[in-house]
């Protein structure tokens, strides 16, 4: 080691300090020997003993101390790098495009370290993309799973301006170094999973047709029945290792450890099944509504949620279990026909809270689904024949006429008494609504899909009115809701409730064109769907002037729309032996979507079909028209794709797509439903 070296720093400033130090003692005994002699004497021997010393450090001791500090810090550097090494967290280093440059013994205990060194993060961990990668002083954390364990990947940059080059970069487009520390997270995420496991989930049973189910039993039988259906209910609830509680006569309250939902979802909740196959000479089979929430920050939110799944599992016809959370909803179910109610109790109840709505308010705006069909409109009609026997201003807003529609718009315009603005746009009605007015909604309960979903958010009484199933976007907040999916169509209901509404509504014979039309539109011309209610109402219809062949002469198709739909049933394919699917044309055709949907129905006639599909491209989206006669629910399947409607008359739309690749996408849908038993 060479003596030119030099110290530097705060070791310079203590190396020198000594020296300084005997200068000043130096001084110091000047100033002694002008106060007595002997005391500087003194003091000046050991002045020189001192400075000696010091002299002596300095020129001999002084290269020593220096190789004592080169090799102080060799050795530091060395701990340091050993500590580095030896760290038991799993720590690398990624050059700029994702590659292993360096790695630590735990690191390297992951895997073999031929196998990840000089290799791209990404080929062992995908989760670590390129793109991931921090910016800067930004700490980039990333969750990711490697032989069977869970980590927290933790990313800092180096940028290497910072530090000296120990390697050379081959990428000289890749600017820095990534700092890699992977914290194990698997005893944590173990604990979490089971912590989450064992939260509570609350739930509600209850027995859809528990009255009709007893009435179609001996009265011998009907105790026994009644016992049959609670020991089918206690066991299931206690093989999940649950409670339940008869809260009321039907009605069970149950609660469950989340891990035992977990069970019951991936077994279909069978309590559904097995419930059907109880059988003392009852007629009718017995079926089971499930609402459960969890996900909750209380107790009292996971019971709103079972509430509101409650809600949706009996507005969509009930057989079916519906699981609520605060962001997603699953369907279990659904596949049984459901029956109608015979009674009309409840339509009455609905019709006098309908009145005492629209007495209250000064205009009352009626409005469908967007694309509108004889059934909204026929509907709209209806409510407000109700609004004018109530001396109430109504406008019936509709934006576009379809031409499937427009028959049926010309009749009620072309009328005697018609009004110019009986029928307005979206924009007249978003400027005509006030505070004092009221908003009905038939026909439909998704409020994206309505005339004009921004009556709704400003509206202070809002009414609905459908029959289709509700799915999880519902219309929220509304004063009135009648969703009765028994019935055949949103007319049916309509012409019910006019039977109530002021002691019975006096109509014209066109509004009962229009209320009729829809009823025939939606059963297909009474043969789907239809019950004793479903005829009750066209009877009705027919004694206020309904013409059933002026009616008839609206459903006639155009030779363009027929040959379409010949073309359609002529190039249908047969799928899984059960499925027929096909596509239809769309140019040339004013309703490519109504001639998708007739000739789905159409496809039914054939002989051992299950349900039909068939696509069509119009305005941008690919449209999806699915029927069943009973044997299979198509709603299920359509929701599966974005869409709905109801049990044996469903829909979806598609967007960014060919007909081509919506039809893969049904069929793998399909497979994948059928494999899973829920068709």
């Amino acid at each position: 080691m060479s003596g030119k070296q030099k110290v530097k720093g705060k070791l310079k400033a203590y190396v020198q300090a000594p020296l300084l130090l005997g200068l000043i003692l130096v001084l110091v005994n000047v100033g002694i020997y002008l106060v007595n002699i002997q005391a500087g004497m003194i003091l000046s021997g050991f002045a020189l003993v001192y400075l000696i010393t010091m002299i002596f450090m300095v020129l001999f001791a002084r290269p020593g101390l220096n190789s004592e500090l080169v090799n102080f810090a060799t050795e530091y550097g060395q701990v340091q790098k050993r500590l580095l090494k030896e760290l038991e967290l799993p720590h690398a280093l990624l050059d700029g495009s994702g590659r292993i440059m360096w790695m630590n013994s735990a690191f390297e205990k992951l895997g073999e370290k031929e196998r990840f060194y000089k290799k791209n993060i990404h080929n062992f961990m995908p989760e670590i993309k390129r793109e991931l990668l921090p910016e800067e002083d930004e700490i980039r954390e990333i969750n990711l799973s490697y032989a069977d364990r869970d980590y927290l990947a933790r990313i800092k940059r180096i940028e290497l301006q910072d530090v000296e080059p120990l390697m050379e970069i081959e990428d000289e487009s890749s600017s820095g170094l990534f700092a890699l520390y992977l914290f194990d997270q698997t005893a944590l995420n173990l604990a979490l999973t089971e912590l989450d496991n064992q939260s509570v989930v609350v739930g509600f049973l209850y027995i859809d047709n528990y009255d009709e189910a007893l009435e179609s039993v001996e009265d011998v039988g009907r105790s026994l029945l009644g016992a049959f259906i609670d020991r089918q209910v206690s066991q299931y609830v206690n093989d999940l290792d649950g409670i339940v509680r008869k809260t009321e006569k039907g009605k069970y309250l149950v609660i469950l450890r989340k891990s035992a939902l977990t069970q019951a979802m991936d077994g279909k909740f069978k309590i559904l099944e097995d419930v059907k196959s109880i059988n003392i000479g009852n007629e009718i089979p017995v079926t089971l509504s499930i609402g459960i929430g969890l996900g909750g920050l209380t107790y009292a939110q996971n019971c709103e949620f079972a509430r509101n799944a409650m809600d949706l599992a009996l507005g969509r016809g009930g057989d079916q279990a519906v699981v609520k959370s605060k962001d997603s909803v699953s369907y279990f179910g659904g596949k049984s026909q459901q029956k109608e109610t015979p009674t009309r109790v409840r339509a009455r109840v609905k019709a006098q809270a309908l009145e005492e709505i629209i007495s209250s308010r000064e205009t009352i705006f009626v409005m469908g689904h967007r694309n509108g069909d004889m059934d909204s409109f026929g509907a709209a009609v209806g409510i407000r024949a109700a609004a004018l026997s109530l001396e109430k201003k109504c406008y019936i807003v509709l934006e576009n006429v379809t031409p499937s529609l427009q028959p049926l718009v010309d009749l009620y315009r072309n009328r005697a008494d018609y009004e110019e603005d009986s029928v307005i746009s979206a924009q007249r009605a978003q400027e005509l609504l006030d505070a004092n007015s009221a908003v009905v909604v038939v026909d439909v309960n998704r409020p994206g899909i309505t005339e004009c979903p921004e009556l709704l958010k400003n509206c202070k009484a809002l009414v609905v009115l459908d029959h289709h199933r509700q799915g999880q976007d519902t219309i929220e907040n509304a004063t009135l809701s009648y969703v009765e999916p028994n019935a055949s169509s949103a007319c049916e209901m309509v012409a019910e409730m006019l039977q109530y509404v002021n002691n019975g509504v006096k109509f014209k014979s066109v509004v009962a064109d229009c209320l009729y039309s829809g009823i025939v539109m939606d059963t297909q011309s009474f043969t789907s769907k239809t019950g004793v209610r479903t005829f009750e109402a066209a009877a009705f219809l027919r004694r206020n002037g309904a013409d059933v062949t002026r009616v008839r002469k609206m459903f006639r198709e155009d030779v363009a729309d027929y040959m379409a739909k010949a073309e359609a049933v002529r190039n249908a394919e047969i799928y899984r032996k059960d499925y027929i699917l096909s596509s239809c044309q769309s140019e040339g055709l004013k309703s490519p979507t109504v001639v998708a949907a007739q000739a789905a129905n159409d496809l039914l006639n054939i002989n051992g079909v299950r349900a039909s599909f068939v696509l069509t491209e119009y305005q941008g989206q690919v449209y999806i028209s699915a029927r069943s006669i009973d044997e299979v629910n198509v709603q299920i399947i359509m929701e599966k794709l974005g869409g709905g409607g109801h049990m044996s008359s469903s829909g979806a739309q598609m967007k960014n797509t060919t007909v081509e690749a919506a039809m893969i996408v049904l069929k793998n849908t399909l497979d994948t439903m059928i494999q899973e038993g829920e068709i």
